[in-house]
């Protein structure tokens, strides 16, 4: 089932004035992806090793001092990955931009061909086409831009890697701190609260989530908290099965 909008329903306006607003304030970056990807993982560790120390029937402390550290320690690996990778994302635009500035010093009328195929293959002919490639081509930063993305793929700037690092790191530390406030207050049957709220954490994120996608909140919902329930099975049973192993 799919979340269509309503056939009258448009996500913004069509005015001369917003669209020159909206164009004026150029592409935005969304790191939503960042965040859920940062808040699921959080929220599924944090939880595995609640369950797991708890199936294994060892003490509140010891739940704690691996929750805790997973929580930090986890946390920024995911973040310092989520970094360098992102990172890597803009260096190699970087690279590719300097190969089509050299590409067009080097060889012009070889980049101009590149343009021409590129929108020949998009539907233009004749004088439409070569129109086209004239004014695409007498505009270098618009030429380069015309290959990264048709050529490439590549979008049209890559996201701030510092700001992809911090909401995977803010959403880890949020969604995983749920788990152990339990065994922080002391609550009495703190693993079946633990596993409840950390529940309620994935219905929420995905929920959430079904916002940016055509799927419907309770099935987007349900989906990421199926994927925390199996996480955490795994790591109770596991626990269970190395406290017989090792009792």
């Amino acid at each position: 089932m799919t979340k269509l909008p309503m056939p009258n329903q448009m996500e913004h306006e069509h005015s001369s004035e917003a669209i020159r607003r909206r164009l004026e304030s150029g592409p935005t970056h969304n790191y939503l992806r960042d965040w859920i990807y940062g808040g699921i993982d959080g929220a599924v560790t944090t939880l595995a090793v609640v369950t797991g120390v708890a199936g294994a029937q060892l003490s509140k402390w010891i739940i704690l001092a691996l929750g805790f550290a997973n929580l930090f320690a986890d946390g920024f690996s995911m973040a310092a990955s989520n970094y360098l990778g992102t990172k890597a994302e803009r260096d190699d635009w970087r690279r590719l931009e300097g190969i089509e500035h050299r590409h067009i010093d080097l060889a012009p009328e070889g980049e101009r061909e590149e343009v021409r195929q590129i929108f020949e293959r998009k539907g233009f002919e004749g004088d439409d086409l070569e129109r086209i490639v004239h004014l695409v081509t007498s505009d270098r930063e618009r030429w380069v831009q015309t290959m990264l993305t048709d050529e490439y793929g590549l979008p049209h700037e890559i996201r701030s890697p510092w700001i992809a690092a911090l909401s995977t790191f803010t959403a880890f530390l949020i969604c995983g701190l749920v788990p152990l406030l339990p065994y922080l207050l002391w609550t009495e049957q703190s693993l079946m609260v633990s596993v409840v709220l950390t529940g309620t954490v994935f219905l929420t994120i995905g929920s959430i989530k079904s916002r940016w996608s055509t799927s419907p909140w309770w099935h987007s919902g349900m989906t990421t908290l199926l994927v925390g329930a199996i996480a955490a099975l795994l790591a109770y049973f596991t626990g269970l099965m190395v406290k017989q192993l090792l009792s």
